[in-house]
């Protein structure tokens, strides 16, 4: 009896000297190995994320570890390479290319007036962001025409979104002139704008220019500035 009493004793005393324990393991490589699959019959919700750290697993070596789950909400460090965002004001004009419905003229956007993103997404030739990829698109475009005009006709005219796909054309979005400003002189200056998300498919080409119905012809747009921007926010 007293061998056993002292052989638990002895056995409980060398408790704390183990600094590895193995579960379905013989030769545990952490504090705690586990050599299979984990239950966790119940745990509590939580109601926020601030506070709180996800468990995630390394697949090389089969380590957990916490992260903040703010990095899988953001994606980690990947970049947004469908980011276009471009401007232009003194050499604004409209292009002769392309068969537009509606009245729709596209602008002569570059890639050289962009100030975010890629070069290669824009199509210098007819003034087009290209699709790089099938999904959803945030598109933003701003438009104010400052070369006068008397506000009767203005009010006809106005901008909008085009897109091209198979050789044909539609203009997808549209927005009249508002704000109109009667100056001393008796013409005006317009502004108006567009922002909402449209579902495209990889190699659709994106036009934004002006519309004109009725007798108006918006004529030079040397004193205007127009600005965009596009890009994915889901599959």
């Amino acid at each position: 009896m007293k061998t056993k009493i002292y052989s638990l004793l002895f056995a409980c005393a060398t408790l704390p000297l183990l600094s590895q324990v193995g579960i379905n393991t013989t030769t545990p490589t952490a504090t705690l190995d586990v050599n299979g699959t984990l239950k966790v019959r119940d745990t509590p919700a939580a109601t926020a994320l601030p506070g709180y750290q996800v468990l995630a697993i390394n697949q090389g070596s089969s380590e957990v570890y916490k992260m903040d789950p703010l990095l899988l909400m953001a994606g980690g460090s990947t970049s947004n390479t469908t980011v276009y965002a471009a401007k232009k004001s003194t050499t604004l004009s409209v292009l002769s290319v392309g068969v537009f419905p509606g009245g729709f003229k596209a602008l002569n956007f570059k890639a050289t007036d962009r100030t975010v993103g890629n070069a290669a997404l824009f199509d210098d030739n007819d003034g087009s962001y290209i699709i790089p990829s099938t999904g959803v698109y945030a598109v933003g475009f701003a438009f104010k025409y400052s070369t006068g005009l008397v506000a009767s006709l203005l009010s006809e005219g106005g901008i909008g979104i085009a897109r091209t796909r198979g050789g044909t054309s539609a203009i997808i979005d549209s927005s009249m002139f508002s704000g109109l400003n009667v100056l001393v002189t008796g013409l005006s200056f317009a502004d108006t704008r567009i922002n909402s998300l449209y579902s495209f498919q990889a190699g659709d080409k994106i036009n934004f220019g002006t519309i004109e119905t009725g007798l108006l012809n918006l004529g030079a747009l040397s004193t205007s500035n127009a600005s965009i921007y596009i890009y994915k926010v889901s599959d």
